[in-house]
């Protein structure tokens, strides 16, 4: 179960949905519309991990995977385009992964799931675009949030070490990038825009 989080300007509400579940992201969407009217932008954020062989990875890890990192993503965007179309206007944000470009051993599963929602994006901005739809990605480096929290100090040295700018992003340096994304003009769309502090 995840939380969405629903917001017009200082109101907002969060509704528990299970949003690899197409008829629990329809009640949630329904709930949203009766409460504020209207919905302007959707950011499609739920995401899991797998680290490990891919030939070790179970047929049920890889759908609980790829439910919640892709199939979320369709759910939630099939749910608000009729309404964005109707009012002509609107904006989606799909959070990727730098993985889900350039590939990561051991994490596979996670690189194919990542690399299905940037294009995915790209299609969806050309097919939007005539109703005034942007739709985006943003392909993250690491985040210093809980799905990285799995390595232990010397692993995160580690990566650190790897990465140009010597350190993790934090979540609000990721939120506020989001925001600036999402406050950009309309024709701004069809884009992965990669925030890795350099590292690839």
């Amino acid at each position: 179960t995840y939380q969405l989080v629903v917001a017009r300007g200082a109101d907002a509400i969060m509704i528990p949905a299970d949003v690899t579940k197409e008829s629990a992201v329809n009640t949630a969407i329904d709930q949203t519309l009766r409460t504020f009217k209207q919905i302007d932008l959707l950011i499609n954020n739920a995401g899991i991990a797998h680290i490990g062989l891919l030939s070790d990875m179970s047929s049920e890890e890889w759908h609980t995977l790829m439910g919640t990192n892709l199939d979320a993503v369709f759910y939630m965007s099939k749910a608000v385009i009729p309404h964005m179309v109707h009012c002509h206007s609107g904006k989606i944000l799909n959070v990727s992964s730098v993985w889900g470009e350039v590939g990561a051993s051991c994490e596979a599963a996670y690189s194919a799931s990542k690399g299905a929602v940037n294009s995915l994006t790209k299609a969806l901005a050309k097919e939007l675009a005539p109703s005034h739809i942007s739709v985006n990605g943003v392909s993250f480096g690491v985040i210093d949030t809980d799905m990285n929290r799995c390595f232990d100090e010397e692993e995160r040295a580690s990566l650190a070490e790897e990465i140009p700018y010597g350190r993790f992003a934090s979540p609000e340096e990721a939120a506020a990038f989001c925001y600036q994304i999402t406050e950009s003009p309309e024709y701004l769309t069809g884009q992965i825009i990669r925030f890795d502090g350099g590292w690839i």
